[in-house]
């Protein structure tokens, strides 16, 4: 079976394990891309997910405009479509929160997240390909939370105890990546998933180098001064880096 094989069961596990779990209030409702935007997801890792990489960069979990819609790990759509050329069938989650609909590649918001670290990629790499001969990125875990009002909630944010199952699978998840894809260095985007990125490889015995560079979101004052600029002197100080 072929790696990007491979990692596609391992989604199926995943959605599996993840499929039931209930969380309680503010958190009302609950979408997982990797059940409704399947069909993007999968060309995603068919199409990136073929090789053993140099780097894998990791997300903590999708934004509202990119990954929710695309099925694309921080799937700004424009980076999505027009750089990687993937574009298909986004289904709707079920129930759908009336604040945060599912509209797939026809949302006009942008993820600002995804548009930075996309962004600064695809200029190193003008052609998709030659980025993900060595590169890959993927989310530690593929729910999003939304509270009533319909603001997003992290799951750092989530009681331990409800976080539990999720933390079981997910590392799993990201466990299966580091095996198939024997990565010289795992980079966590933020420092949440490189705290995740280091139990995983402990646990597994994985030898990775791992490093993280600052998180491309707009919450961030420093990603907001110069996001681009601060994540290439630090993945050129992690030597992970080649454009």
């Amino acid at each position: 079976m072929s790696i990007a094989k491979e990692l596609l069961s391992a989604t199926d596990e995943l959605v599996s394990a993840l499929r039931g779990l209930s969380f309680q209030p503010p958190v009302s409702y609950v979408y997982n891309p990797l059940e409704y935007a399947r069909e993007t997801h999968e060309q995603y890792v068919s199409r990136f997910a073929n090789s053993k990489k140099k780097v894998i960069f990791m997300g903590m979990n999708p934004g509202p405009w990119g990954m929710a819609q695309t099925g694309v790990p921080f799937g700004e759509i424009p980076s999505v479509r027009d750089w990687m050329g993937i574009s298909g069938d986004v289904k709707k989650p079920d129930p759908e929160h009336p604040k945060r609909p599912i509209v797939g590649f026809d949302c006009e918001k942008s993820e600002v997240s995804g548009k930075r670290l996309w962004g600064y990629f695809s200029a190193a790499y003008p052609n998709a390909e030659d980025f993900f001969s060595g590169y890959y990125v993927v989310n530690y875990c593929p729910l999003v939370w939304m509270e009533e009002t319909g603001r997003n909630r992290t799951p750092d944010k989530l009681p331990v105890a409800e976080m539990e199952p999720v933390v079981a699978a997910c590392d799993t998840y990201v466990a299966r990546h580091l095996e198939l894809l024997q990565p010289e260095y795992a980079i966590g985007v933020g420092a949440w998933a490189e705290k995740c990125l280091e139990r995983i490889s402990d646990s597994i015995g994985a030898t990775p180098k791992l490093g993280r560079i600052l998180h491309p979101s707009p919450a961030s004052p420093a990603a907001n001064r110069d996001w681009a600029g601060t994540a290439e002197k630090q993945l050129l100080a992690l030597g992970c880096w080649e454009k």
